[in-house]
């Protein structure tokens, strides 16, 4: 990895002795130092996006730097490219943003005001919907789909979460009856329903925070969805907080500035938000921590699919 990394380093004139691994998730993100500020440098799991999934995420984030919205800004090489590929692995670099991760697996570390974060939170995401909307991507444009068929379609986007081969064959049924009842329920409401580009993963780790201002990273997944969904996906991982119901109420209170949000479809999104993780670690299982993660994945999906089936 090291040897990208440095091969990497040419094509946007760093100084290899100057770039640090500072994360390995999805992505490999190395923070590289210059005279001239920080730059995050991400080497790109292999097969997980396109080419043209890749650029076209790069074209949408500037769009949203240059509308003022806080996220990383895409730089390109010295080849003019905004994705290079370096021995197989597609590359791009970044401007590093300051500030902290808010937290880890939902928790909201060193966060005094929780409702007044998730007020400003609300508000962020708005502002990220607000700009696409306005936006007309270039010819080419592809991201990912989080509609209906990419939820609980045949073949979700992120896998058939009834697989997960750490179900019981009885929970692998509950959440074959739930995905069609899901289905069903969304396919009445869908044509009502905001849909456009989302980030689709602002969770604690996706999300900065600098003295008051929040700023998200990481749109590796984000595409076309329901807006619903973002909201789902920070709620979900605050459903077991003493504070939910305020964390709530704050996030959407920060969102209305865009518009309001319906409680009933809300909570369908949230249990379909809880659905995806179970099919996304599928294929990670065999990497270090994933049996704990998919268990913690189906210990939140089975109690919401198990209500919502009794709804």
């Amino acid at each position: 990895m090291k040897a990208v990394v440095d091969q990497a380093a040419a094509l946007w004139r760093l100084d290899p002795a100057r770039i640090t691994l500072a994360a390995q998730r999805e992505n490999a993100v190395w923070k590289a130092a210059t005279d001239h500020g920080d730059f995050a440098l991400r080497l790109h799991r292999i097969g997980y996006r396109s080419q043209d999934e890749l650029v076209s995420e790069l074209d949408w984030m500037a769009m949203l730097a240059r509308g003022g919205m806080a996220v990383p800004r895409p730089v390109a090489s010295v080849n003019a490219r905004l994705v290079e590929k370096v021995d197989g692995v597609a590359v791009d670099l970044l401007t590093w943003l300051p500030g902290r991760m808010v937290g880890s697996h939902g928790a909201l570390n060193g966060i005094a005001d929780r409702p007044g974060h998730m007020r400003r939170l609300g508000a962020l995401l708005a502002q990220l919907h607000t700009l696409s909307d306005a936006w007309a991507p270039p010819a080419g444009f592809t991201r990912p789909r989080w509609d209906r068929a990419g939820l609980v379609g045949a073949a979700p986007l992120w896998g058939p979460f009834w697989n997960n081969p750490q179900l019981t064959p009885d929970q692998a049924a509950l959440l074959l009856r739930v995905r069609d009842k899901a289905n069903a329920r969304l396919a009445a409401i869908e044509q009502q329903l905001d849909f456009g580009l989302i980030h689709a993963d602002a969770i604690t780790e996706n999300v900065m925070i600098d003295g008051a201002d929040l700023s998200l990273i990481d749109f590796d997944d984000g595409g076309w969805g329901f807006r619903d969904f973002d909201l789902a996906t920070v709620l979900m991982r605050q459903l077991t907080s003493p504070d939910y119901a305020e964390l709530r109420a704050a996030l959407l209170a920060g969102y209305a500035a865009r518009r309001k949000v319906d409680a009933q479809v809300l909570d369908l999104f949230v249990l379909l938000r809880a659905l995806t993780y179970p099919g996304w670690i599928i294929p990670r299982l065999h990497e270090p921590g994933g049996a704990e993660r998919s268990r913690r994945a189906l210990a939140t999906a089975l109690p919401l699919a198990d209500a919502f089936e009794r709804s």
